[in-house]
């Protein structure tokens, strides 16, 4: 049986890990979903596997993100579930680090999913009804040496999530930042042999997003740190 109290999808920054595997899950409870990315080549198994419809968007475009909203809703609805997982990485000494690259990092992971929200919030709140989920990350509480732009973007995701749940939460949308604290499982990335379970599942990453999809209003969850159980913290 679904008890997911919605009845569409969109991911935004849609790859082959957490989202993948949250898209998935929302396809086996018979939602529709819509996944986008800056390259949906890339999306064409999972498409294929599940059903779910792919488009095209760059999210550090406020506009693209506006036009996305609108087929979506053109596609399947107006989604009451948006996820944003798009994300911006530059490594490097701070001294060294070229500006515009920077800029474009943050983008990808603050004000892209700034965009995301605002045309969330104009779609869910009239409706008195959605959730909005944001991708986190160890990033977000703790900002490590040689990696200043995505921490500063995942930080600025995290209060942009906590500003956001209190305005939108008395007016039935659930906002929720997901923070996953730690390295994500990949296929070319496994774990080592004397560390089983030492890097997060998406797969168990996705089941904790279709829980927070569950919870009852009287009892929302802001926020919620996912880490393995051999992290230490």
């Amino acid at each position: 049986m679904n008890d997911i109290p919605y009845r569409s999808a969109l991911i935004i920054g849609a790859g082959s890990g957490i989202s993948a595997s949250v898209a998935r899950l929302l396809r086996a409870a018979e939602l529709p979903v819509v996944v986008a990315a800056r390259n949906v080549d890339k999306l064409a198994t999972l498409v294929n596997e599940t059903g779910a419809i792919a488009l095209p968007v760059d999210a550090t475009d406020a506009a693209q993100v506006e036009r996305l909203f609108a087929e979506t809703q053109a596609r399947i609805g107006a989604p009451e579930i948006v996820i944003y997982n798009a994300s911006g990485r530059l490594r490097g000494p701070i001294a060294e680090l070229d500006p515009a690259g920077v800029e474009q990092a943050v983008t990808a992971s603050a004000l892209g999913a700034f965009y995301a929200v605002q045309q969330a919030a104009r779609y869910m709140v009239p409706a008195g009804n959605g959730a909005i989920l944001l991708t986190g990350a160890t990033a977000g509480v703790k900002g490590f040496a040689l990696s200043a732009p995505f921490a500063m973007g995942k930080f600025a995701l995290r209060g942009l999530a906590q500003s956001a749940a209190r305005e939108m939460a008395p007016k039935g949308v659930h906002v929720a930042h997901i923070v996953a604290d730690g390295s994500v499982r990949a296929e070319h990335r496994a774990d080592p042999a004397d560390r089983p379970d030492s890097t997060l599942d998406p797969a168990a990453i996705a089941q904790t997003y279709i829980d927070l999809l569950r919870q009852h209003r009287s009892a929302w969850s802001w926020e919620i740190e996912v880490r393995p159980w051999v992290e230490s913290f």
